[in-house]
């Protein structure tokens, strides 16, 4: 198994400093003597007093880097390795601002700035959307110049700049401009042209969206249960074709955010069950009480074969409820991972030589 970041991280580090002072040596040994200018401005020129000998050298060579500021580097490093490592892969603690920045499938509105302050924006629902269904486009033009338009929209594929789709945006409520795209396409990226004229001149606006295949049903929570020092919370999920699937998802209580969890299974076609796992270090320093949620599910459908594209789908906005078993039964322990244990041990042993 490979080693986690922060070793990579630290052992570039450390041979970057290593490096970067040898170079530093070295360089100061054969550094030139600067040129002369050929071209001299008269009225700012003043000739030096105190000229240094060519055989001078112009600066002393820097001071190699301490030893102690490497093995104090080392220690921190270990200690953070530590403390990351006492969580297992599938289940970590998730943060509220962590849950706030996750976007998800969310499409920000794209905003085209006019002159004399106007606006064209473009916004979608979401910005993958799973072939067969219906792209609603809403799109407005805002500013003193903005008389009389229309707009119409095209989908393009990325690839080979094909049209594959085109509509008419007809005026809704709220001064917007709205149309809908069929979505029956082959799976992939595409860019959506929002073509736009305002007083006979032509504006475009353009954003991108993926089409993805329909990977399945997300069906909800099956009977959850305590295994071990795991909540074993298992999702069922119908899926259309075999693969290799990557299920996450955020775990809440009382809309207070605990864990980020994972799984993966080789899955052929039919229902599953996919157990995630919440472990007793990201749950035992809680106060669960009532339902838990799990929400923000996405499942992936990974490559079979180098070139092939990752596929995406998305669970429900308001994800699954669900209520917990007992769980004074989970403690506060590290997860028991051999591996990161040696690898603490070597950070530390590295530390100790410095």
């Amino acid at each position: 198994m490979r080693f986690r970041g922060p070793i990579v991280v630290l052992l570039m580090a450390a041979s970057a400093v290593g490096i970067g002072w040898a170079v530093a040596v070295d360089n100061a040994a054969i550094r030139p003597m600067p040129a002369q200018s050929n071209s001299v401005t008269a009225t700012n020129f003043t000739a030096p007093n105190n000229l240094v000998p060519a055989s001078k050298p112009a600066l002393p060579a820097p001071e190699p880097p301490s030893d102690s500021a490497l093995g104090f580097m080392l220690v921190q490093v270990s200690e953070q390795y530590q403390h990351t490592s006492r969580y297992p892969s599938y289940s970590v603690p998730l943060t509220k601002d962590q849950a706030d920045a996750y976007a998800g499938n969310h499409y920000n509105p794209i905003v085209l700035p006019l002159s004399n302050g106007g606006e064209f924006t473009v916004s979608l629902e979401k910005y993958r959307f799973t072939r067969g269904e219906t792209l609603l486009i809403v799109a407005s033009l805002s500013g003193p110049m903005v008389v009389g338009h229309r707009m119409s929209a095209r989908l393009e594929a990325t690839a080979h700049s094909e049209r594959v789709a085109t509509t008419e945006l007809s005026a809704a409520e709220g001064g917007f401009m709205e149309g809908v795209i069929d979505s029956d396409i082959t799976p992939g990226e595409y860019r959506l042209i929002v073509a736009a004229t305002v007083d006979g001149k032509p504006l475009r606006h353009v954003s991108t969206l993926t089409i993805e295949p329909d990977l399945g049903r997300f069906e909800g929570i099956g009977s959850v249960r305590i295994q071990d020092n795991d909540l074993v919370i298992p999702f069922e999920f119908a899926a259309k074709e075999s693969g290799y699937y990557a299920l996450s998802g955020q775990l809440f209580n009382n809309n207070q955010p605990i864990a980020h969890l994972t799984a993966e299974h080789q899955l052929t076609s039919g229902h599953h069950d996919i157990p995630l796992k919440a472990h007793g270090s990201v749950l035992a320093s809680h106060e669960i009480n009532g339902p838990m949620q799990l929400k923000n599910l996405q499942i992936r459908r990974l490559p079979m074969r180098p070139g092939d594209r990752t596929d995406f789908a998305f669970g429900p906005d308001d994800g699954f409820e669900f209520s917990p078993p007992d769980l004074d039964s989970l403690i506060d322990e590290p997860a028991r991972d051999p591996l990161s244990q040696q690898r603490v041990t070597l950070l530390k042993n590295m530390a100790g030589k410095f």
